[in-house]
């Protein structure tokens, strides 16, 4: 009875730790990993999301500035200087980005109607605003909540001529479902750049209008060059530091802002293909 009990095979207590101390290290590398992994994930996540929330933007500007100046064989409203194809307004401070007005025609058809084509005029503007989501990041205010976060935000608007009152019509209300009032396209945006091009590639300077000094280059514009500077919604980088968010051609709207975000700024040209065959 010795003999058998003296050979069955046991664990002592150290042997358990052991198993226990090397279970943990392996868990401990298997958790690093992960969150390794998931970091990077994530940052790729992020960086694809401001990226192609950038791009849609732009791509959508650039859709617009094609049909800037287009009209209808024969359109018969009264071109005024309410109609300039595209009017960009540069920024004055760094509380505004740049805004552009497209103007284009449109014709709405009901047959059986006299006359059966009524020929329209429509204005689309995008502009900044500033951002109003609340920075969760910053002490709250006397008031209770928190102040904006630090960037623009982009709108959209449209409206549509009125030739009998010789404006443009209130999208709020003109029981109209082609316009709209201001409508959000884009948040957490840094800076919006519109630099009009001749057809020499010179950057026109001012942009043109009915009454400044490049009056008669209304009509000369052939692209539009568009920056967009879109950042990220969360911390990407671990430490904070000093970065550069630079303006196109305008070394004078750069811009240095110390924190963690990711930023990401689309650049394209748009070619205003309707311009110059008035």
């Amino acid at each position: 009875m010795r003999k058998k009990l003296s050979n069955i095979a046991g664990v002592t207590l150290i042997e358990i730790l052991i198993g226990i101390l090397i279970s943990v290290v392996m868990m401990g590398a298997m958790f690093t990993s992960y969150t390794v992994v998931n970091n990077t994930y994530s940052q790729v996540t992020d960086r694809a999301k401001i990226s192609t929330a950038g791009r849609d933007v732009v791509g959508m500007i650039m859709r617009d500035i094609r049909n800037a100046g287009f009209m209808y064989f024969n359109d018969n409203i009264k071109t005024s200087n309410e109609h300039i194809p595209i009017l960009i307004t540069k920024y004055v401070n760094f509380s505004e980005c740049d805004k552009i007005d497209i103007v284009y025609g449109d014709v709405n058809y009901k047959q059986g109607r006299t006359p059966a084509y009524i020929y329209e005029r429509y204005k689309i503007t995008y502009k900044c605003k500033k951002s109003t989501i609340p920075d969760k990041t910053q002490p709250q205010l006397g008031g209770g909540g928190y102040p904006p976060i630090d960037a623009f935000a982009v709108y959209k608007k449209k409206v549509k001529w009125n030739n009998t009152s010789g404006r443009w019509d209130d999208p709020t209300t003109d029981n109209n479902d082609k316009t709209y009032d201001d409508q959000l396209v884009v948040d957490y945006v840094d800076d919006m750049i519109f630099n009009p091009v001749d057809e020499k590639g010179v950057l026109i300077n001012p942009p043109p209008s009915a009454t400044n000094v490049n009056k008669d280059l209304i009509y000369k514009i052939k692209t539009v060059d568009i920056a967009l500077t879109v950042r990220s919604t969360k911390n990407f980088f671990r430490n904070s530091k000093i970065r550069d968010v630079f303006a196109l051609k305008d070394s004078t709207r750069n811009k240095k802002k110390t924190d963690k975000y990711l930023r990401d700024t689309i650049i394209v040209t748009a070619h205003a293909r309707n311009l110059g065959m008035e």
